[in-house]
């Protein structure tokens, strides 16, 4: 063998040897069903989509902490549940404006940016993104989505994030721009069906409306879709997801799930 194809064999080996190593990297997520809502803020009673809460999601063994992402006025990705910060409206507030106030901890309006570098220095915990719908309408909510694939795509984050919204057309967009991301609906009110055929990974509905549309959970299934279901936060409802093989429980309570999901697992 002469020394190019030797340089090229060893190109091969390295690559393939690389592609390993990742695979074996990205297998460690933790793949106990639990997804902690918000974060795990209730125990500890740390601010909602605080880092503090993410931090202690991950210190619990979830699979995946949720957390939801505005746009502010100046084209800033935060994360906050609700539309206002402490009285600020957040889309029509600058995020120099936000910095203002404080969570009761300390901790600053956090933006997704920062939320998505603090969870990517782990690989246990998934980072359930939640893209809010914009309250100035269709086309800011569609430049939130454009501005989150860019910032998923400039961080390398596409391991650790998978994207929930309300708004179709938001959801739909991110699946046009990454058709590789793991996209879910959380409004319950599009069937498992034409969920797939719009490229959707799975469904996340709220528990009730599984028990409205009691096939659904199976036809999705049957369908290659992934199910997760909010906001399930008492044992017997755990339970009977957890009896139709639902994938994922979005909880207030993310030690009560650990602990029932380990107990229905063995």
């Amino acid at each position: 063998m002469n020394i190019k194809n030797m340089k090229t064999v060893t190109r091969i080996f390295l690559t393939l040897t690389v592609c390993i190593m990742w695979h074996v990297s990205a297998a460690q997520f933790i793949k106990n069903q639990a997804i902690a809502h918000r974060g795990a803020w209730k125990a500890d009673n740390f601010p909602q989509n605080s880092i503090a809460s993410l931090h202690r999601a991950i210190a619990l063994g979830c699979a995946g902490t949720e957390f939801d992402v505005h746009l502010t006025k100046d084209d800033v990705l935060v994360v906050n549940h609700d539309k206002d910060f402490y009285g600020m409206d957040i889309a029509t507030s600058t995020y120099k404006e936000l910095l203002t106030k404080k969570h009761p901890n300390g901790e600053s309006i956090p933006t997704a940016k920062e939320y998505l570098r603090e969870g990517m220095k782990q690989k246990k915990t998934k980072l359930i993104y939640e893209l809010k719908t914009s309250n100035l309408g269709k086309e800011r909510t569609r430049y939130s989505a454009d501005l989150s694939v860019q910032l998923v795509k400039k961080l390398n984050a596409d391991e650790w994030v998978e994207y929930i919204l309300f708004d179709y057309d938001g959801a739909k967009r991110i699946i046009e721009l990454d058709p590789n991301a793991k996209v879910y609906y959380l409004n319950g009110d599009v069937a498992p069906d034409q969920a797939k055929k719009d490229g959707f990974y799975g469904l996340d509905y709220n528990f009730n409306v599984y028990k409205k549309n009691p096939t659904w959970i199976k036809e999705a299934h049957d369908l290659g879709l992934v199910i997760n279901a909010w906001t399930v936060n008492t044992e017997d409802e755990m339970l009977n997801l957890l009896n139709q093989n639902v994938e994922f429980l979005t909880t207030d309570e993310p030690a009560l799930a650990i602990e029932v999901i380990n107990k229905h697992n063995n």
